[in-house]
């Protein structure tokens, strides 16, 4: 869970229901697991960075998150830590990145290809965007490094839901078509987001296999339409508790549409495993523990209110794509039917971060919250101190604890058995080589021992290919295997790149590499040293 979300996590989390049994699919038509020294494409495990459009990319005005944090002296919203604007160049410098993928010996790249730029105005594609991604695409197969391409992270046009008028006070329109569970142009932005994907995956299918629809749901909901952190502003799971159920029904509706369309359009084997189009999704997840008075709990209420976030955090959208079914008020049974989601995904990606203590409270910010998160150093519950001060990550206010992700992936091969796993995501904020170098490793290493439990994961993205715009967050967290030079754009290589680059171009972590990075002992120390390492990641 990269980004932090404070209290919108804590508001959802509240009055989720308890975790139930789920089930996997029957037959998933994605290639089968193959060893980590076989390449991605013949069945193998990937080795792979990821990005996305609007965290890299220059100059995109018809971005909701260019008009959302553009100051307000100059027409936009102000909104956030830092104004999205040049980003990074990833748009103009995106072909001659391309390289930096080579010199990592990576052999597959995921990347979101920007809906705004595509669509600025609604039913009008842009033919030069459309060609400079085609471009993209055709760079890295010439340098044989396979796309995994994700069709919506975090960003939409502005006419998809106006940051500015999120009221929508005139009704859908083309220029504002009021988002996601509005009552009458939620359904034409799922129409669109389905359009959208057909468009990706008609003009590009004979380049790519593999598809992501959307990106960590419950952060982007919770924050998009629960607490007004990201456009279009909506503070709905504080107010509107239901509507705001809406809109995550809205958006499994929008994978299971995105699902069919790509599934219809893209009928090209680029790569020849026998697969034309393998379409998941990306979860957001994390290590939750119960807490209470800065230490673990065994309090009924603390595990209960663990349980409930764990619930919709990792298994409400499997669960509801595998049988069909919608539990619209969060208490572990599913109410409603939709056949139509019913057998609609691939496979699973997942995204991992940080561990998060979890206690049981009483009251909350709305009724029937009894469950809440803790992030340091705003403390919405009792934190968890971290295993060693070294682990914490300052600029995120959370804890790497390396051997989450393994429980993570273990319980979900368990539970879903047939569904192939993908880390489509996992890094450390740091300016500092060697934390980001034992954070390649160790990941590895659990991802490894999760392969040896018999779980069935594909590969390893790591987050980020370079410095970014964090969103919210700004652009003070440096997750980047490449530094960035915001005055020159200069992309500057970090001893985590030179690790990466080692391990993927032998595909083998080396006894030397364990030993130096590896383990589940103490970190290299922050820049600002383990005393306020450890004050950031707990309750004061």
């Amino acid at each position: 869970m990269r980004l932090t979300y404070l209290a919108a996590v804590a508001a959802f989390a509240a009055v989720a229901g308890l975790a139930v049994a789920g089930c996997g699919p029957a037959d998933v038509s994605y290639p089968p697991m193959g060893s980590l020294s076989q390449p991605s494409g013949k069945g193998g495990f990937r080795f792979g960075v990821a990005t996305a459009a609007t965290e890299i990319e220059d100059q995109d005005p018809n971005t909701d998150w260019y008009v959302f944090t553009r100051p307000a002296a100059d027409g936009g919203l102000g909104n956030g830590k830092a104004f999205v604007g040049d980003a990074v160049r990833g748009y103009t410098l995106a072909v001659s990145d391309v390289a930096l993928l080579q010199s990592l010996h990576v052999d597959s790249y995921r990347f979101s290809i920007e809906w705004a730029r595509v669509e600025p105005t609604r039913g009008h594609y842009d033919e030069a965007a459309l060609q400079h991604y085609a471009d993209v695409l055709d760079a890295l197969r010439a340098a044989g490094i396979k796309p995994l391409v994700t069709v919506h992270h975090f960003s939409n046009p502005v006419w998809v839901a106006d940051p500015r008028d999120p009221d929508c006070k005139s009704g859908p329109s083309d220029a504002n078509l009021c988002g996601l569970g509005h009552p009458e142009g939620g359904p034409l932005v799922i129409d669109a987001m389905a359009s959208f994907a057909k468009l990706l995956a008609t003009r590009f299918g004979d380049r790519v296999d593999e598809w992501g629809t959307v990106n960590e749901p419950i952060n982007y909901l919770l924050a998009a339409y629960g607490v007004a952190q990201f456009p279009p502003g909506h503070g709905w799971a504080l107010s509107d508790f239901p509507r705001f159920v809406g809109v995550v029904r809205d958006y499994i509706e929008a994978h299971a549409r995105m699902y069919d369309a790509i599934k219809a359009a893209d009928l090209v084997d680029a790569d020849g495993d026998g697969v034309a189009a393998a379409v998941g999704l990306s979860l957001n997840v994390g290590a939750f523990e119960a807490s209470q008075a800065n230490e673990p709990s065994t309090d009924p209420a603390d595990v209960a209110a663990r349980d409930r976030l764990v619930y919709v955090y990792h298994y409400l959208l499997p669960d509801s794509l595998f049988a069909g079914t919608f539990d619209a008020d969060l208490d572990g049974v599913a109410e409603e039917s939709h056949p139509s989601w019913a057998g609609k995904l691939d496979w699973l990606g997942v995204q991992y971060y940080s561990r998060i203590g979890v206690s049981g409270t009483p009251t909350g910010f709305f009724p029937g919250v009894n469950a809440t998160p803790c992030f340091a150093p705003i403390d919405l519950g009792s934190c968890l101190p971290p295993h060693d001060p070294s682990f914490c990550v300052p600029t995120m206010g959370y804890e790497y604890w390396a051997e989450g992700l393994y429980d993570v992936l273990h319980d979900f091969g368990g539970r879903w058995p047939k569904l192939p796993l993908v880390v489509t995501e996992s890094g450390i904020a740091t300016t500092v080589g060697a934390r980001r170098a034992e954070n390649v490793v160790r990941s590895l290493e659990q991802i490894e021992r999760a392969r040896g439990a018999g779980v069935d994961v594909r590969g390893y993205y790591h987050w980020s290919l370079m410095d970014n715009f964090e969103w919210a967050e700004g652009f003070g967290p440096q997750f980047g295997l490449f530094s960035v030079d915001r005055s020159s754009y200069t992309r500057t290589a970090t001893l985590g790149a030179d690790t990466l680059a080692a391990v993927a171009g032998a595909r083998k972590l080396t006894a030397s590499q364990r030993s130096r990075y590896g383990g589940t002992g103490k970190m290299t120390t922050e820049a600002n040293g383990d005393a306020v390492m450890s004050g950031l990641c707990r309750k004061q």
